[in-house]
């Protein structure tokens, strides 16, 4: 089976998400506790990936998601509409004290041998309690969406949006659509939603209906419960592990068409060697690998999804597609916040062998 993408013609969107919206506190290389002050970023596993396909890549994007009538939800609002993406919110009214509420993700950048510190606050999460039946699926859809996407985040939120995501693959699929998840295995997540023996049962039921997979071998193994070759003492640019998982990808999951994922190995917090790999159709392809100085690691591997799906809604080749993946996820991690900054025409430059000289 190939996959076989959707023509952009009369379509209402390229591509829509399905995730919860959360506020990013970050107080940059100050630890937590004796930090003054906060940078707030609007972000999300599944949004990030819609807001870098609108902002960089110029394509029709819309996101799925719980909203909450209070301030804060306000803030969320406009940064969605300034990011272009189209919003289809499932409202919940505050009651001042208690919530629901939008979630709080809070995350340092830490700073050369000092790793970045990340922790939630979920509490009573609006996004939580959207359970199957929540989504008017039909606005959605109708008018044609040509990519539908989702991830291991979300699914991990409650005992419902697991059921709710299926229910989106599910209709996405009447639709014509792509579909695609990414793992996104947390270990912090999982161990208050039913924890490491939970997981593989409730991941393992919702890519029954993917096409797409993101996801490392660490990911494929933790989230799917699939059997691979150990890979701790391995490098983390050792594509050997990863590609070796695909044969049992195909016999557990003859539906999924492509397999991708980011390569990382972490010299200190702000030096990394990058790649990324993809399976695609029996096929592997390979990026470059690039030396990093990062200013900011996170949401590095949703501004590889999105180079990578934009590659191919474009019609671009799996080199082509997998290259401006990598390079867009390279290029996130110089900016601040979980969103991109990136131009298209920057991002192709870098893709095909671009360099950080001066342009004038």
């Amino acid at each position: 089976m190939s996959l076989n993408i959707p023509k952009p013609e009369n379509k209402k969107h390229d591509f829509a998400a399905l995730g919860a919206l959360v506020t990013r506190l970050d107080p940059g290389i100050i630890p937590f506790s004796l930090a003054s002050h906060y940078d707030l970023h609007v972000s999300g596993g599944e949004y990030n990936v819609a807001a870098n396909l609108s902002r960089c890549f110029r394509l029709k994007t819309a996101i799925v998601s719980a909203m909450v009538d209070n301030p804060i939800g306000m803030r969320v609002e406009n940064a969605v509409r300034e990011a272009g993406v189209f919003p289809y919110y499932v409202r919940f009214k505050h009651d001042g004290v208690r919530g629901p509420n939008m979630a709080q993700v809070w995350s340092d950048r830490g700073q050369g041998v000092r790793a970045p510190v990340v922790f939630y606050n979920r509490s009573n999460e609006a996004a939580g309690l959207l359970k199957k039946g929540s989504i008017n699926w039909k606005e959605v859809f109708d008018g044609g969406v040509r990519w539908f996407h989702s991830g291991g985040i979300f699914s991990a939120l409650s005992e419902t949006t697991a059921d709710l995501v299926i229910e989106g693959m599910q209709e996405a699929k009447k639709a014509g659509a792509i579909t695609s998840f990414d793992l996104n295995y947390r270990a912090k997540l999982w161990a208050v939603s039913g924890g490491a023996e939970r997981a593989p049962k409730i991941l393992g039921k919702i890519v029954e209906h993917v096409d797409v997979l993101v996801g490392n071998e660490e990911d494929l193994q933790m989230g799917l419960g699939l059997e691979g070759p150990k890979v701790e003492n391995k490098s983390k640019l050792d594509t050997t592990a990863f590609f070796g998982m695909m044969e049992t990808v195909t016999k557990k999951l003859p539906n999924i068409k492509a397999v991708a994922t980011t390569l990382r190995e972490v010299h200190s917090t702000n030096r990394h060697s990058w790649g990324a790999v993809l399976w695609l159709d029996g096929k592997s392809y390979q990026a470059p690998t690039c030396e990093l100085d990062v200013y900011d690691r996170v949401g590095g591997g949703d501004g590889f999804a999105a180079g990578l799906m934009y590659g191919l809604l474009s019609g671009k080749t799996p080199e082509e597609s997998l290259k401006l993946g990598w390079a867009h996820g390279a290029l996130l991690t110089t900016f601040p916040g979980d969103t991109t900054m990136a131009g298209l025409e920057q991002v192709e430059a870098f893709a095909k062998g671009g360099s950080a000289r001066i342009q004038r």
